[in-house]
């Protein structure tokens, strides 16, 4: 095993880490990774999506077992994405262009990590059924098209109209992310992509990550410390899919 290829698994449990403690899979974080250790592209997607499940999954137990999911807030998002999610699972874009909406996406999510505050407001307001339909249809398209699960823009949304406060938003993404994952993948699949046999190696990694990231994120601290380390990542890496 190379250097490289070490530091790359090095990696991808912190990438869980700090993912999975505010609900999200990584899938963004994991795409960055690949991007910076120049992985091909037509393998991208199903792998970040494959992990996504894992972690996710695990994100998705801490933050309901801890009390912070609100059903409600979920399944109307939900009903939007899971089939526009296939949907784009079944599209396959030119590498150049993937590379560069990928850019753009990863620049968001520094965004996200390091400019949303939670909403501290006891009081959330009523979420309007044909917006969040809409809004979940979207992020599903898009999620299934360049192999994210979403909660990078979800969770913004939540908290910026104040649909819920940072746990609550933690643990609808989770489970948001995992079933476009989960339909964005199968969209994958079914039009002819194949896994990688190291994606399953990867798995294994991301989910020790995710257990503890998880978990600490759902009962006892925000990591904002660590959280500057992954944006200076993402921002590497986007600059790298836009410029090269």
């Amino acid at each position: 095993m190379t250097f490289e290829n070490l530091m790359f698994y090095v990696l991808i449990p912190l990438v869980a880490f700090l993912y999975s403690s505010v609900g999200h899979g990584g899938a963004s974080g994991y795409l960055a990774l690949m991007a910076v250790f120049s992985f091909p592209s037509d393998t991208m997607k199903q792998t970040a999506l494959l992990l996504n499940l894992f972690v996710a999954g695990i994100a998705f137990y801490h933050y309901y077992k801890a009390g912070h999911f609100n059903k409600k807030l979920f399944i109307f998002f939900a009903l939007g994405s899971v089939p526009a999610a296939f949907i784009g699972g079944l599209f396959s874009l030119d590498p150049w262009i993937y590379k560069k909406i990928l850019g753009f996406l990863l620049f968001f999510a520094v965004a996200r990590m390091l400019f949303v505050q939670e909403n501290r407001n006891s009081k959330n307001n009523e979420l309007p059924i044909l917006m969040a339909l809409c809004i979940g249809a979207s992020i599903g398209f898009f999620s299934g098209l360049i192999g994210i699960g979403g909660g990078i823009i979800l969770t913004p949304l939540i908290l910026l109209f104040h649909w819920g406060n940072m746990k609550q938003a933690a643990a609808v993404s989770a489970l948001f992310i995992w079933v476009n994952s989960a339909s964005g993948l199968l969209g994958q699949l079914s039009s002819g992509v194949t896994l990688n046999i190291n994606a399953f190696f990867m798995i294994g990694l991301a989910l020790v990550g995710g257990l503890f990231g998880s978990y600490y994120g759902s009962q006892r601290w925000n990591p904002r410390r660590l959280e500057y380390f992954l944006a200076l990542v993402l921002t590497s890496a986007g600059i790298k899919l836009i410029l090269f």
